[in-house]
């Protein structure tokens, strides 16, 4: 397993990935499908503020295929919230269970607290269990629940914060 940086060359294979679930889940809460131009813009704004857009290989004989993807900036804006952070991390189905979840938590997690992060946020759809209990076993711990918070699929949906102290 190989984590590094994002390139331009990863652009459309991190907008496959993201398209499913932005389209059919509420893993995100959003419902805009990103194009390869609005991720390069986001990895660009990210990395203009000091921040990092990770991507997880799974090395093949063929190839090093992108499996997941992660990266994080400002929890809430101002400078009040300098040192806190919240990360987005997203596997495809092939790139789940086999570690890249952990290995880019861990660069997202070393990254930020290099730059100056204190705590790092996960804000999760409340019925995602799995999300939770991933968190909860690299050290994230529950701190609230914000019912009925956001909205998709033509119904309300709770968010979980969970957080874990970086720096």
């Amino acid at each position: 397993m190989l984590i590094r940086p994002a390139i331009s060359a990863d652009l459309p294979r991190i907008v496959d990935i993201w398209g499913p679930v932005i389209r059919d889940t509420t893993i995100t809460f959003s419902s805009e499908l990103r194009s390869v131009q609005m991720v390069a813009d986001l990895i660009e704004k990210r990395r203009a503020a000091g921040r990092e857009f990770f991507v997880a290989e799974r090395e093949t004989e063929t190839a090093s295929p992108v499996i997941g993807f992660a990266s994080y900036d400002q929890f809430r804006s101002g400078n009040g919230y300098l040192h806190a952070m919240e990360h987005t991390i997203i596997l495809a189905p092939e790139g789940r269970g086999g570690g890249a979840g952990r290995a880019l938590m861990a660069a997202v997690n070393d990254h930020a607290s290099a730059a100056g992060a204190h705590t790092m946020v996960a804000a999760i759809d409340g019925d995602n269990v799995a999300a939770q209990a991933f968190h909860a076993a690299v050290g994230f711990e529950h701190v609230g629940r914000l019912p009925q918070s956001g909205r998709k699929f033509d119904r309300w949906l709770d968010l979980v914060l969970m957080q874990k102290i970086i720096g």
